[in-house]
């Protein structure tokens, strides 16, 4: 087996701190889960040596390059046998690292008697503050080895995360600050509330019977993983093309920005053209209310909204018409069979697939009531939020245009309030469409390549 080394900078600073908790966070591609990895290999010669690194749910651990797969990688030229059913490595000394998941809030309890000398967190702001110290609870060891915790984030600024964090970053920036990184501060909990200090010693005379923890914080830089980037040169670029809220999070490692009006869609960002493209395709998507207007009464619940979208050629896309109205299930049926019958049968229909049975039966009827077009029904999965994050990216390039109506300025005032506006029904039939020309336009390039 070859020499395995981190790579100079965060990683490396990562790798080598002696804080009781070490947190490697902030920038996607920063080299952060594999020096999760990397960590524990210095203990595999310790036969009472036993680590286990979570992430929230088993699919996660499992994923196509995930923690597993990386694993391999690492574990086996070291001399460790898999046990995939148990993703569990032993290794000949009896040392053993395994893969545990606490998808839900009670999981914790499944590791209670445990004792695991290296605890690590993949992904530390998905799970919460609970799940956290209580295995906190179970970092514990006979082995020689003094027990510890090392975890790996991306910035989250409503996560308690941040607030563990918060010494180490910019408060106006909300970006880390490079002179805290990897510097090392002691707290004690009172209570509910975190007391730091920089001196472990100053906790003595006023907590004698509790041991202060260390923590330090490591900024991640996709800059840092030199490899990456050399092995995928457009990664960087990739995370340059997310939307606002992702790519200050994820390439820039912000942990103040939240989701806010103007920061998704802003008014000027889209280019107002007079007259209907020249089609490639074409995608009528729509957002169902929950509730109805009855006898004529407009109550106050959710529009339903149908956009259409298109895209040309050059790959440019436009939102040709948005309908929006309230009504009774049968008028807002009659409504989506007008426009289908005006839109014409070269328009695909888009219809969202609420969770459950309700959901399913609802959509099946629908497409029934359109036989003669080309409807689907999608399942709905992710936040509104992470469900627009695509087409926002592709508005705030300029690649999307607005076809002149009058629907427009409806339109626009409430993409510019996403998501904190009253409303965001034409944000969901627009993000409906715009991702099912996506599924049109993948399908087209796998038949190309068949």
């Amino acid at each position: 087996m070859g020499v395995l080394r981190p790579q100079s900078g965060s990683q490396e600073n990562f790798l080598s701190s002696s804080a009781d908790i070490a947190i490697y966070g902030g920038a996607a591609g920063g080299g952060k889960s594999y020096a999760l990895l990397l960590e524990p290999l210095r203990h595999i010669h310790n036969p009472k040596f036993r680590g286990v690194i979570f992430r929230r749910t088993s699919k996660q651990i499992r994923n196509e390059g995930g923690l597993w797969d990386t694993s391999r990688q690492i574990y086996s030229p070291a001399g460790g046998i898999a046990k995939e059913t148990d993703l569990l490595w032993r290794f000949p000394s009896g040392a053993t690292i395994s893969f545990g998941a606490m998808e839900h809030e009670k999981n914790r309890f499944d590791w209670q008697g445990t004792e695991i000398t290296y605890l690590g967190f993949d992904e530390l702001t998905h799970f919460t503050e609970r799940q956290f110290f209580y295995l906190l609870s179970r970092n514990r060891s006979t082995s020689g080895i003094a027990p510890y915790v090392r975890a790996t984030c991306n910035p989250d600024a409503d996560s308690w995360v941040a607030g563990l964090v918060n010494w180490w970053i910019d408060q106006n920036s909300g970006y880390a600050l490079s002179e805290r990184s990897a510097t090392t501060k002691w707290f004690v909990r009172d209570g509910d509330e975190f007391l730091w200090k920089n001196n472990p010693n100053e906790f003595y005379e006023m907590y004698p019977d509790q041991v202060p923890k260390s923590v330090t914080f490591v900024a991640a830089s996709v800059d840092d993983n030199k490899i990456l980037l050399e092995k995928d040169k457009g990664y960087k670029s990739n995370l340059g093309a997310l939307d606002q809220v992702e790519r200050e999070r994820l390439l820039k490692g912000n942990w103040k920005i939240r989701p806010a009006g103007g920061l998704y869609f802003r008014r000027n960002w889209f280019p107002v053209v007079a007259s209907t493209p020249t089609r490639i395709n074409a995608v009528r998507g729509w957002d169902l209310a929950a509730t109805s207007a009855v006898d004529g009464q407009d109550k106050s619940g959710d529009w339903s909204a149908g956009a259409l979208v298109s895209r040309d050629a050059s790959g440019r896309y436009y939102v040709e018409h948005v309908e929006r109205f309230k009504g009774s299930p049968k008028e807002v049926e009659d409504r989506m069979v007008g426009l289908a019958v005006s839109d014409g049968k070269s328009v695909k229909i888009a219809i969202p697939q609420d969770p459950g049975q309700a959901g399913k039966a609802q959509a099946q009827a629908l497409i029934r009531l359109l036989s003669g077009y080309r409807a689907t029904a999608k399942p709905v999965t992710g936040s509104k939020v992470t469900r627009s994050g695509a087409f926002s990216a592709q508005v705030e390039a300029g690649n999307v245009l607005l076809v002149q109506g009058e629907w427009n300025d409806a339109f626009l005032n409430e993409l510019q309030s996403f998501p904190n506006g009253r409303y965001d029904d034409q944000v969901d039939a627009v993000v409906e469409a715009f991702s099912s020309l996506q599924d049109i336009k993948r399908t087209s390039q796998r038949e190309m390549y068949a």
